[in-house]
């Protein structure tokens, strides 16, 4: 796609500034028709809409607004996976085997992996769909990376969005892969049904697994990399996190037995069967009883109060005078000559009417 091309008409356009008003009203045959593609199972038409609804274009997000409210209402659910774990504990090998797997079971199987963003330059590698070539060559998986755009939590600005576009397009199971930021990633929970945390052998001692934040969130952990000589090793982890998980709080979501941890070997796909089999348990657990529902729900209310903060922020940039007295009081702060909550304070009454 050329610079400045359109991902809903693939026509090139001009450019809008921030300051132009969206205008979904001409793009709205060219979305419907993006829409119907997606709803087909189009993969090229849900690639195109991925594009879309990551854009920052004023004129593509308003196209993206109606587009998520066409496909909206289609009453599919695919079960959300989230996939999380430090850097190197073999996140992209077990979504290889564990998306093959499902694969084998006539399962369709969409993986939206997020990639970090440079700090400095803003650019990501997106290299993740290269690790995982046979479950790219395979016409039941879509892969999809995506950046994170320095957005915290783990995950992309639009992965939400691109989560509703694959259970639209009629995926059995969309996994969502962190960057692999450590324990303070959680987000990803919450737009998931299942959080599945994957470690390392030898990661660290049980004092690690008591630890809050990511391991409270965790519905399964699996110790990877439980082959060879890490074999032995794989198991004191299990049996440590095993303990610490007996230590947590008991949700009101999790059947007896759960969270639990478990052993896998994604090079070997040794484990993957079993781990799906006690992820399938609890979602249906979750099913019967009303947890899946009530999740659903507070994920979408989330979503929503997300949107209007997100949408508050934008109103900041975009409005002249509003933009100008950021920038004022913002020198006032760098100088000392103001504290940040004052300014911060002052910028928010100036939104009041």
């Amino acid at each position: 796609m050329t610079e400045g091309s359109d991902p809903v008409s693939d026509q090139t356009t001009e450019p809008l500034s921030p300051d132009a008003p969206p205008a979904p009203t001409e793009a709205m045959p060219a979305t419907r028709a993006l829409a119907e593609g997606v709803l087909a199972g189009d993969r090229r038409a849900l690639a195109r809409a991925i594009t879309l609804v990551e854009s920052g274009r004023a004129d593509h997000q308003a196209q993206a607004v109606a587009l998520l409210d066409l496909v909206a209402g289609h009453g599919r659910q695919a079960l959300r996976l989230g996939l999380s774990g430090t850097p190197g504990v073999g996140k992209s090998t077990f979504i290889e085997s564990f998306g093959l797997m499902l694969v084998g079971r006539g399962l369709r199987v969409a993986v939206l992996a997020v990639d970090p963003s440079s700090a400095r330059s803003g650019g990501s590698i997106l290299g993740d769909k290269t690790r995982m070539e046979q479950l790219s060559r395979a016409p039941e998986a879509f892969i999809r990376p995506s950046p994170s755009q320095t957005e915290l939590g783990g995950v992309g600005r639009r992965s939400r969005e691109a989560v509703a576009l694959c259970e639209a397009a009629g995926f059995d199971v969309v996994l969502i892969e962190t960057v692999g930021v450590g324990q303070s990633e959680t987000m990803v929970a919450g737009m998931s049904d299942l959080f599945v945390l994957l470690m390392a052998p030898a990661g660290g001692d049980e004092l690690q697994g008591v630890k809050r934040g990511i391991m409270e969130s965790a519905d399964l952990i699996l110790v990877n990399k439980a082959d060879g000589d890490l074999k032995p090793a794989a198991t004191r982890t299990c049996a440590d996190y095993a303990g610490a998980l007996r230590l947590l709080r008991k949700r009101p979501e999790d059947p007896p037995g759960f969270p639990k941890a478990m052993m896998v070997s994604a090079l070997h796909a040794g484990g993957l069967e079993a781990a799906w089999d006690e992820m399938t348990a609890l979602a249906d657990w979750r099913r019967a009883n009303g947890h899946w529902d009530r999740r659903r729900a507070e994920q979408a209310r989330g979503w929503f109060e997300a949107e209007v903060r997100g949408g508050l922020l934008a109103r900041l940039t975009r409005d002249p005078a509003l933009a100008a007295k950021m920038a004022a009081l913002g020198q006032a702060v760098a100088a000392g000559e103001t504290a940040p909550g004052k300014a911060a304070a002052d910028v928010l009454a100036a939104l009041d009417p």
